[in-house]
């Protein structure tokens, strides 16, 4: 008699969430304690509204940017509801969240200083300055850290300057347990005679684990992608190294910064739209991108892809997310909600059906990976005091 196989776990990790042969959709509401902004046009220099991220225990951390000036952040358990008092940070833009087994740190948006320099042409606009606030497990102010460069000494329209101006600054985070890399959209102030000229580019800026800004790092550059748009990061254990990828009008593509590395070749008719970077099987990277509100993926070591996935999906802002061992999940918005599709991060091929969730899709939001194999996204709740928390159950 041939011995049976040992059955399918029914639940996995410290949550002990439900595993599934195909994808499930939970959708939980999260009542806050204060207001969070809406979701307005979405364009890329509109604020972000929300951002969550992982604890290794199962749970996330949520941060949404209030309508009182402050970034709030609070502690999910593994219902995906509020436990404790959330905390809050000065900061009028939210950006990105991740989290260590230590806390966590997020990257926003400060108020900074133009100073009296004189721009060549233009209208002015505020000079701000992006951070990266470090917090312990309980949520509370470690260390920040300016990322761009703005100082007593150098305000917003002096040469050499790097600040947040009206251009797209959107920003990412990733780390390697240790150090902290955060790349984001920044604007770039060139001295052209008695006048200065500004300029727009993206950033990539590491730092330490006690908040040290560690300027010559390998992996940071001040300037990556120029104009530049969707900067996306991910650490990469097997090269030890971040990876990163951007959207750019320098020869319209979709590319590797630092130096210039072509990973699929589009055109600038105001379309171009690059989604996620997660790694791919063994070796390499993945990410989705869409030209003409079609979604592509692409899989590239260095520089140009090596598989190219024409998925058949009519959308204009693809986002992409590692889900488990092995497989990846696709995502769009679809109608009032999102649809979303696994792929194998091997193949690029396409795995099961397509699955829907009841909540709304944001542009420049994103998806995050959990370590029992499932992801979830924060997205606008039934009221200006909640948030959705769209969670995709771990796949069998």
């Amino acid at each position: 008699m041939k011995p049976q196989a040992p059955a399918t776990p029914a639940t996995t990790g410290a949550c002990a969430r439900k595993i599934a042969a195909a994808p499930v959709a939970k959708i939980t509401e999260v009542k806050l304690p204060s207001k969070v902004i809406g979701y307005g046009s979405e364009g890329d220099t509109d604020k972000l509204p929300m951002a969550i991220a992982a604890r290794p225990d199962g749970g996330s951390w949520l941060a949404w940017l209030g309508t009182d000036g402050k970034v709030h952040l609070g502690r999910l358990g593994c219902d995906d509801k509020l436990t404790g008092t959330p905390t809050s940070f000065t900061g009028i833009d939210l950006q990105d969240v991740q989290a260590d087994a230590k806390g966590g740190v997020i990257l926003l948006t400060r108020k900074g200083n133009c100073g009296g320099g004189k721009l060549c042409g233009g209208t002015s606009s505020p000079c701000n300055t992006m951070h990266m606030i470090r917090f312990d497990d309980n949520g509370k102010l470690l260390w920040e850290r300016q990322v761009t460069n703005l100082t007593g000494g150098r305000t917003g329209y002096d040469d050499g300057a790097r600040f947040i101006w009206w251009y797209q600054h959107h920003g990412r985070l990733a780390t390697n347990g240790s150090d902290w890399a955060a790349y984001f959209g920044t604007a770039i102030t060139v001295k052209n005679g008695a006048c200065v000229d500004i300029h727009q580019g993206d950033r990539i800026q590491v730092v330490s684990a006690n908040g040290k800004l560690l300027s010559g790092h390998k992996d940071a550059a001040e300037v990556g992608c120029s104009h530049a748009w969707n900067s996306r990061i991910v650490w990469d254990p097997r090269t030890k190294r971040f990876a990163a990828v951007c959207a750019t009008d320098n020869d319209c593509r979709i590319a590797q910064p630092n130096p210039y590395r072509t990973v699929a070749t589009g055109t600038c008719d105001g379309t171009l739209f690059g989604g996620d970077l997660v790694l791919a099987k063994s070796k390499g990277y993945w990410t989705a991108w869409s030209q003409g509100g079609k979604i592509r993926l692409e899989r590239f070591t260095t520089g140009k892809s090596t598989s190219s996935i024409k998925t058949g999906i009519a959308s204009a802002h693809p986002h992409l997310v590692t889900y488990g061992s092995g497989r990846m999940l696709l995502a769009w918005q679809s109608g009032a909600g999102i649809a979303a599709q696994v792929y194998d991060a091997g193949t690029g091929k396409a795995v099961g059906g397509r699955l829907n969730l009841a909540a709304k899709d944001h542009s420049y939001q994103a998806f995050k990976s959990y370590a029992d194999g499932s992801v979830a996204y924060p997205a606008a709740g039934g009221s200006t005091s909640a948030i959705k928390i769209a969670r995709v159950l771990p796949q069998s």
